[in-house]
């Protein structure tokens, strides 16, 4: 495995050529190669993993070809090392430090998950209007006052916000990031924000999750009423 020039081909590498598709299955195999490790195995074929994640090995290897290969012929990936690329890749181990704004249940919610300090995040603290929540705590993150906002991302250089606001808030919170200095917003309004200069979204639409459910439990209903009628 040629280890050397594999970072350098990560930052050389056209990010612009990587299709959104292929960005989108990099933190399931995040997910795998984590679990991998936690079992102790130290390598896999392309094969041993397309069966596990239910992927073609063909599209593995198309996947991780995008950013330098990874992988030896004969030998397959090794788990720890294909991990820590991917990692990199994803941005993981960068310390970014992050706000969520709206402390009612959905953010309370997501700031007592681990998920961000799995992957490196640091939530540092919460926004709200509620004089009744300014001043608490979730899991020792403090809430404060959205009239500090912008002054508080400034000192502390934010580098992205979860948004967990009414959706007709959303807007008015997003110019206030903006202002702020904020780049990355995780939208859980329900709304296609547009606004804010220079700020990437990535946007969480719950509901359409749960209709994907609910369109799957209805097709497998279909299809087994189709098997009792032969």
């Amino acid at each position: 495995m040629n280890e050397g020039n594999v970072k350098d081909k990560i930052i050389d590498k056209d990010r612009a050529a990587v299709s959104p598709a292929v960005i989108r299955r990099l933190p399931r195999y995040y997910r795998y190669l984590r679990e991998l490790i936690r079992n102790g195995q130290s390598r896999i074929s392309s094969g041993e993993l397309s069966r596990m994640m239910n992927v073609t090995a063909s599209q593995i290897r198309q996947d991780l070809n995008c950013f330098g290969g990874f992988g030896q012929q004969g030998y397959g990936y090794n788990v720890n090392y294909l991990f820590a690329k991917i990692s990199e890749i994803l941005g993981v181990g960068e310390n970014y430090s992050a706000i969520i704004v709206g402390a009612g249940n959905l953010g309370r919610a997501l700031v007592r998950t681990r998920m961000f300090e799995r992957r490196g995040v640091d939530v540092v603290a919460m926004f709200d209007i509620d004089r009744e929540l300014i001043g608490k705590s979730v899991d020792d993150v403090m809430i404060y006052d959205m009239a500090i906002l912008k002054d508080f991302c400034a000192d502390k250089t934010i580098n992205m916000a979860v948004l967990a606001v009414p959706k007709a808030a959303a807007d008015e919170v997003v110019d206030q990031l903006s202002d702020a200095g904020v780049h990355g917003v995780w939208n859980f309004t329900g709304k296609e924000i547009t606004a804010g200069q220079n700020m990437i979204f990535e946007d969480v639409y719950l509901g359409d999750s749960l209709m994907s459910l609910c369109y799957a439990l209805r097709e497998n209903d279909i299809k087994n009423a189709e098997k009792d009628e032969k």
